[in-house]
């Protein structure tokens, strides 16, 4: 499905009871899911959603994911109350990943910090960019 929307023009509409059924799940039946911060562009994370991850976050407006770790589905803020209320859903071109568009309330990482992609490779070394929040890090997730 995804390779024939390759030609529609903008605004045509799909179900989305047809799009869950073309989303190309892995073998472990997930697909990456990236936060985005809606307004600044700012990249928060890379989690998994199941099947009912997404469907969830689509009925509910706030992200919910697959936890690897606990096998289990994981709303983000649950336990650190760092939400995420998603503005907007959008699929890549192949169907295999998912952005997420939120507005993040408080940190998106589980080390307190705002971004978890706060390490940059620089000249062959680990540059980290942020210093961890005075409370210290695992706010309970994952």
């Amino acid at each position: 499905m995804f390779q024939h929307l390759e030609s529609f023009p903008a605004g045509t509409a799909i179900p989305i009871d047809r799009v869950l059924a073309a989303v190309p799940f892995d073998a472990n039946g997930l697909i990456a899911a990236i936060a985005q911060q809606f307004d600044s562009g700012e990249v928060l994370m890379l989690a998994w959603m199941n099947r009912q991850a997404l469907e969830e976050t689509l009925t509910s407006g706030r992200a919910c994911y697959w936890s690897r770790s606990r096998r289990a589905l994981w709303r983000k803020g649950e336990t650190s109350g760092c939400l995420q209320h998603v503005r907007e859903i959008r699929l890549d071109c192949d169907g295999d990943a998912v952005l997420l568009l939120v507005d993040q309330l408080g940190g998106a990482c589980h080390t307190g910090r705002r971004s978890c992609f706060y390490n940059r490779i620089d000249n062959n070394q680990l540059v980290v960019l942020s210093d961890p929040p005075p409370h210290g890090g695992d706010i309970h997730e994952p």
